[in-house]
């Protein structure tokens, strides 16, 4: 049985660019689905699957990221004399454990595999989680715990995986499969953002990883693949000679977020799950389409 997965690294350098002007200023992962912040969405994620310890690689202009997960003692106080209980339990739950965040610098954008190894002296010699908060899981088992569950069986790095459209494969990091069961798709390897024509599956990665820290030993190395960045891809690679590679399919709805029309029907989908404005929420939107 694989050593349980405990740490999760949450690669927040990033600027954004796509939410200009909105992220002038502010974090991308602040941007709010309903009324919680994308960041939230992905720690809640992580710690309903057991992560214990919650690893943020930041950037410049990032520390509000960390600062949400701290206390605000002046509006906590306010909310007390107020009365407001629902809303000040509300901050709390969304506040891991003393001693359990921590926080890197990633001076350079050089890539999610060195935003990654930016945080190897947290992660040590244990296999860990990584979250990209961009991609928003909405699924009864949370989708970091669906994978979990399987590494708990096989070990090495996965995966989460859809299938995605032919013309869309450039768009992600496609799975090489040597075996497939309809749920756990063995890999030979994976191929960032191929055109169509060398897309060797449609299975794409959607932005969730249980990974062995085997790959910290290529990603020391600094090489660059597609784009000319560091990618996390290549050093899970450089493994599949001594370590399984599994995608898993991710089994419920995904919502990418870092893509406008993704962030506005997650910001609907959720709120159609909330009991208190669902019936609202469909009013107006049916109201706007006729």
């Amino acid at each position: 049985m694989a050593r349980r997965v405990r740490k999760a690294i949450f690669p927040v350098a990033g600027l954004g660019t796509r939410f200009l002007p909105a992220t002038k200023v502010m974090a991308k992962e602040m941007l709010p689905i309903v009324d919680k912040p994308l960041i939230q969405y992905a720690v809640e994620e992580a710690a309903a699957a057991g992560i214990e310890y919650f690893i943020f690689v930041t950037g410049r202009g990032k520390s509000i990221l960390v600062d949400h997960f701290d206390h605000a003692p002046e509006l906590e106080m306010l909310l007390g004399r107020r009365g407001k209980e629902q809303e000040l339990e509300s901050l709390f739950e969304a506040m891991p454990d003393p001693g359990k965040v921590f926080s890197v610098r990633q001076q350079v954008p050089l890539g999610l595999g060195h935003a990654v190894w930016c945080a190897r002296e947290f992660i040590g010699e244990e296999p860990f989680a990584v979250l990209l908060p961009d991609e928003l899981l909405m699924s009864d088992v949370p989708g970091l715990k669906q994978l979990m569950n399987v590494h708990a069986d096989v070990g090495g790095n996965l995966i989460s995986i859809t299938e995605v459209l032919p013309e869309h494969t450039n768009r992600y990091g496609i799975l090489n499969v040597e075996t497939d069961d309809g749920k756990v798709a063995k890999a030979m390897g994976m191929i960032e953002k191929p055109s169509l024509e060398d897309a060797p599956s449609r299975l794409a990665n959607i932005g969730r990883y249980v990974l062995d820290p085997a790959i910290f030993t290529h990603l020391d190395k600094h090489l660059t693949g597609s784009g000319g960045e560091i990618q996390l891809t290549d050093a899970i690679d450089a493994t599949t000679d001594s370590l399984p590679f599994h995608g898993v399919r991710f089994d419920g709805e995904r919502f990418d977020c870092g893509d406008k029309i993704g962030f506005i029907t997650a910001n609907i989908a959720f709120a159609l799950k909330r009991p208190e404005m669902s019936d609202q929420v469909r009013a107006a939107v049916a109201k706007l389409i006729a």
